[in-house]
């Protein structure tokens, strides 16, 4: 996945979300690639994008490192997640997880999915997409506060 791609691939994650989130469940592969093609993405992105939520649908727990959900350990990142993630991305992550947005299986299927991009960072607003897309497929309601602030633009109250 290039980096055209990658952004073409968040704009249908995006519109995914705007059209689907109140379905509870987006249609299945087949009738989910007429839809985006009908709404004019090509279908390379179609493509790449779909491969994206099939990674999302199969990282499992087995795919995850053996935590409890309930763990309250601290997360140290590697130098590829750093490299990635700047210093916003990793304070967010870490305001998420301390309001009870996330638990510890959940940060890490966030970091699995951001990691899976092509791109050599990944910004602060295309993580707030990943962070959607990860509890909206994993059915998990949504408070409206947090689902504003993944929704918002004012990111440097996260920095540390």
């Amino acid at each position: 996945m290039n980096r055209r791609h990658d952004a073409a691939m968040f704009d249908i994650l995006v519109y995914l979300f705007e059209n689907f989130f109140h379905a509870d469940a987006y249609p299945e592969p087949e009738q989910l690639a007429l839809k985006l093609s009908a709404a004019g993405f090509e279908d390379e992105e179609i493509s790449e994008a779909l491969q994206w939520l099939d990674g999302l649908q199969e990282a499992g727990t087995d795919s995850l490192p053996a935590i409890a959900a309930d763990n309250d350990s601290v997360r140290c990142f590697g130098p590829e997640e750093i490299a990635k993630l700047d210093t916003e991305c990793r304070g967010f992550l870490a305001f998420l997880e301390s309001a009870g947005v996330l638990n510890p299986l959940t940060r890490e299927l966030i970091l699995e999915r951001a990691m899976a991009l092509s791109d050599h960072s990944v910004s602060l607003s295309r993580l707030k997409i990943i962070v959607l897309m990860v509890l909206w497929n994993q059915h998990q309601a949504m408070d409206t506060l947090i689902l504003e602030e993944l929704l918002s633009g004012n990111d440097a109250r996260y920095l540390h």
